[in-house]
């Protein structure tokens, strides 16, 4: 499973993997759950048990050791080794990139899946439970990246309902400038969320109780 002495699986080889074994979350949602876990406050979080709950709870069939190996190995070994850096503040996290040209579908899209991204970041954060016990700062985030996950998943919405009608694309694009002021924000939220956590963790501070919401 080891690749220190390659170079890190790029985007392309990953969502490749992840296209072959059927992974019914998409690439930019893994991404975010995988973060989310690693935010996680459950001291008992484990890798091995996060992928496979990318399936379900269990890991796909694999043809070969050799098959299990590189998915494992690049979601483990890679993936999860390159989020875990975002815990430096200096390296923050950044949302995938989707396209912007002024179409109902891309904003559709867009809207849809930064809403994906948020739900898979909770969802990681949260760990299966119903409520954690997070940092002041990450208990605020949480409910800043619900109002914005609401947001997004509206739009998306809104262009499912309206696809039939001509497009404005002046419309559209003022719509994808404020979804893209709202990316960052979620972003800074994200990882308002990895630094808080992670700093109580290391100094072992109680958290507040916060009800798992975003999804409402």
């Amino acid at each position: 499973m080891g690749r220190s002495k390659d170079k890190p699986l790029t985007e392309r080889a990953i969502r490749a993997l992840l296209d072959k074994h059927a992974c019914p979350v998409p690439y930019h949602e893994v991404r975010t759950r995988l973060l989310g876990n690693i935010a996680c406050p459950d001291p008992a979080v484990q890798p091995m048990a996060v992928i496979a709950g990318l399936w379900g709870g269990t890991l796909p069939e694999f043809d070969s050791v050799g098959d299990a190996n590189a998915l494992l190995g690049a979601l483990v070994m890679g993936l999860w080794n390159e989020l875990a850096n975002h815990q430096d503040p200096k390296k923050p996290f950044r949302a995938i990139r989707v396209p912007l040209e002024p179409t109902s579908a891309n904003l559709g899209n867009l809207g849809l899946v930064r809403a994906q991204e948020v739900e898979g970041f909770v969802e990681g954060l949260f760990n299966g439970e119903e409520e954690a016990g997070l940092p002041e700062r990450a208990h605020e985030a949480v409910t800043h990246l619900g109002e914005i996950r609401a947001m997004m998943a509206g739009v998306a919405d809104l262009i499912e309902r309206t696809r039939n009608e001509p497009e404005d694309r002046g419309q559209i694009k003022e719509t994808i400038k404020h979804l893209r002021v709202m990316t960052e924000i979620m972003e800074t939220e994200i990882h308002a969320v990895v630094l808080a956590c992670t700093r109580a963790r290391a100094q072992g501070l109680p958290g507040i109780t916060t009800p798992l919401g975003t999804r409402h």
